[in-house]
């Protein structure tokens, strides 16, 4: 049972360093998450939510937990698990290397909100494997970002925004038809 244990709070202790890598790249963002708090400054609680589905909360001081209320019977959160139901194509949505978005796009998105009807989202930015890691990591990023900005304007429930860079292919780099498959925005569906 320490095992199992063990196990889970490595993958959360994980997805703590993820979410940390994704809030902490761009913070001028309107979705932009993961904002710390000073001693003595106003208190602001941090939540996101793991790959697995669980939500987590940070509170003052960093004291952190799970906001997931369902257990299994070795304590570990049962967590709700999110299904991909939007992906875009990062090259008819954005300029090469810009996270603008296009106004045509602007109004797909809008509208893949209003008629979705998901509970929440979870936003994915990806890219090739050109330039480098750090400038791939804030493309990806503010690339998800710009998607979610379009979300809230819709009265979406965007739960969390995360950047993976060139970290998580679909398709082989060596090709131009791969590496375009590979720069994309994914949109999570929780429900």
């Amino acid at each position: 049972m320490a095992d199992y244990f063990t196990t889970g709070l490595r993958r959360a202790l994980g997805s703590i360093a993820i979410a940390a890598i994704t809030c902490t790249s761009v913070a001028t963002t309107a979705v932009a998450q993961g904002t710390k708090t000073i001693r003595g400054a106003e208190y602001k609680p941090t939540i996101w939510v793991d790959p697995d589905g669980c939500q987590h909360w940070v509170m003052d001081d960093g004291a952190e937990g799970y906001m997931t209320p369902n257990v299994n019977r070795h304590g570990i959160p049962v967590c709700d698990h999110s299904k991909l139901c939007g992906m875009m194509n990062a090259d008819q949505f954005f300029a090469s290397g810009s996270y603008r978005i296009t106004s045509q796009g602007r109004a797909r998105l809008a509208q893949f909100f209003q008629q979705n009807g998901s509970d929440a989202y979870i936003i994915i930015g990806h890219t090739d494997s050109r330039g480098s890691d750090e400038s791939n990591m804030k493309l990806s990023f503010n690339r998800a970002a710009t998607v979610a900005n379009v979300g809230v304007s819709t009265g979406a429930n965007i739960v969390d925004v995360r950047g993976y860079g060139e970290r998580m292919p679909r398709a082989s780099n060596k090709t131009s038809v791969g590496r375009a498959e590979n720069r994309r925005v994914e949109i999570m569906c929780l429900n």
